[in-house]
């Protein structure tokens, strides 16, 4: 299994308060994708992978946006 940081935002809907929720956790996975299907099983769901092997999911559950960010440890 790989060691990653995994940064989660939520972003906020109201329009007086434009700041996201952020959370920071170190997760073990074997496949990122898995983790975000079983995470948010409704939600679309698009992948961006860059070279660093960074993996950023944006996911969007019934207008609620969500940004989980995998950095490898």
């Amino acid at each position: 299994m790989a060691r990653y940081e995994l940064c989660c935002e939520i972003f906020n809907q109201c329009s007086n308060n434009q700041m996201r929720d952020v959370d920071f956790r170190e997760v073990e996975v074997e496949d990122t994708d898995a983790f975000i299907r079983s995470t948010e099983p409704k939600a679309l769901v698009e992948k961006e992978v860059f070279s660093d092997g960074t993996v950023i999911y944006h996911t969007d559950t019934a207008g609620l946006r969500k940004r989980y960010s995998f950095t490898p440890l």
